[in-house]
């Protein structure tokens, strides 16, 4: 009996020196789970930082090569140094560059600059040679400088931030703190393009002569740009419009589809926009740009697919769309609606207006694939033809929209203010809102 009850004993004793093993390994595998949580953690925190300041970076300052075209084949270099300063024609002054909605950053300005300018009356106020020390501080936005050994003005290029960026004005109209993501509004990108002393560029590659041209850019006018006349050479509508608003650069996280027409998603329009507009050295790929009868121009250059090297910019896209879908909606001003009108007018947005059924909050866009014929929101169709097989207008996002007001509303402005909008719609669907109810919906707009 002693024996067997020893037996037991040792028995048992094996048992628990058991569970005592297993639930020890059970609590280590449960502490290198949660090591490992936490490692996993710390690296999607360090990578999405890095990711954010590269992309920053590349939005705020690269280039992508594109002074080749607009330094090197264009020379608009030259036409902002003037003759005075080894270039061509009058030169552009700070006065001019601000006139043609340019905007200068208070952070990279000299002080001497900005202390001579604070009320503009200062001589280099409007001489070029100004400028082309802005460009040297890299104090103008969206613009970049190439310059020599002995600082000789060589080339010049442009930059994302160029159309998609502003500043807040704090220092003077024009000139303060940069605003990542915001529409340049007030740039006439046309104008500027226009002072090109070899617009014969241009004119070759679409197809035209330079009056044609001068006359196309001419008719963007401010905070417009045409994403497809470098690809169609189309100038203009029936209307006398062509160039699309420049859009925000913000609030586009979960956003399926980039640009009016619906084009790609954001990763899509970089791509689209950095080699075949910005003129950057890189890769792209879109075999519905090789239609040689809706898209000429892209089909004879090539642009469809479009094969650098070195290709300096898909490296760099990554980056760039995580720092882009990073960027939240601003907010509008203190002050700036009326919160408990905008609070009514959101039950009319999401009640009797039904507007919520396309603007889906919070992302204020249809998710999935938000496309509408232009007939169905009575909106010209001009642009929509010009893009692929769909020819449909996308759901904007409607969030930011104070950062809007300028240039007017939908894809080419038609619209000048958000009453105009309202009225608009409140007619096409019949949707009979009472003035307090599309004062109140303004309202609610305005507050997004």
């Amino acid at each position: 009996m002693g024996y067997l009850s020893s037996l037991r004993e040792v028995r048992a004793l094996a048992v628990i020196l058991s569970l005592v093993f297993i639930t020890a390994g059970c609590n280590q595998a449960r502490m290198q789970a949660a090591m490992g949580d936490d490692r996993l953690e710390d690296t999607v925190s360090k990578y999405s930082r890095r990711m954010i300041e590269e992309g920053r970076e590349t939005f705020r300052h690269e280039t992508f090569g594109s002074e080749s075209f607009w330094g090197d084949a264009l020379r608009l270099h030259e036409a902002i140094a003037g003759e005075k300063n080894n270039g061509a024609g009058p030169g552009l002054s700070p006065r001019a560059a601000l006139d043609a909605g340019l905007k200068i950053d208070a952070v990279k300005a000299l002080p001497g600059f900005l202390k001579t300018l604070k009320d503009g009356t200062s001589p280099a106020f409007d001489d070029p040679a100004t400028t082309i020390e802005l460009l040297k501080t890299d104090a103008i936005v969206g613009l970049k400088g190439f310059f020599d050994e002995k600082g000789g003005f060589k080339s010049i290029g442009i930059r994302c931030s160029l159309c998609h960026s502003t500043v807040d004005d704090a220092y003077a109209m024009g000139i303060g703190n940069r605003l990542d993501g915001w529409p340049n509004r007030d740039l006439d990108f046309g104008r500027i393009i226009a002072l090109s002393p070899n617009l014969r560029v241009i004119a070759n590659r679409v197809g035209v002569d330079t009056a044609s041209v001068e006359k196309t850019l001419a008719g963007w006018g401010p905070g417009r740009y045409d994403p497809r006349f470098l690809n169609d050479g189309k100038g203009v509508g029936a209307d006398g419009k062509g160039a699309a608003l420049i859009p925000s650069i913000f609030g586009l996280a979960g956003v399926g589809l980039n640009s009016y027409t619906g084009m790609g998603s954001l990763a899509y329009w970089n791509a689209y926009e950095i080699n075949t507009q910005m003129r950057g050295k890189g890769t792209f790929f879109d075999i519905r740009l090789s239609d040689e009868e809706r898209f000429p121009v892209s089909f004879r250059t090539g642009d469809w697919s479009v094969r650098n090297r070195p290709d300096i910019v898909t490296s760099k896209l990554a980056a760039l769309n995580f720092f882009e879908l990073a960027m939240p909606t601003p907010a509008p001003p203190v002050g700036y609606f009326d919160a408990a009108a905008a609070e009514r007018g959101k039950g009319i947005f999401e009640g009797k207006a039904d507007c919520a059924k396309c603007h889906v909050p919070p992302l204020y866009t249809e998710p999935g694939w938000p496309m509408h014929s232009a007939s169905s929101v009575d909106a010209d169709g001009f642009i929509a033809s010009r893009s692929y097989e769909m020819r449909l207008y996308r759901t904007t996002p409607l969030k930011g929209l104070f950062t809007k007001m300028k240039g007017g509303f939908y894809h080419d402005g038609r619209f000048p203010d958000l009453k105009s909008v309202v009225e608009h719609y409140n007619e096409l669907f019949r949707l009979n809102l009472t003035k307090q109810e599309r004062a109140d919906l303004i309202e609610f707009l305005r507050s997004l």
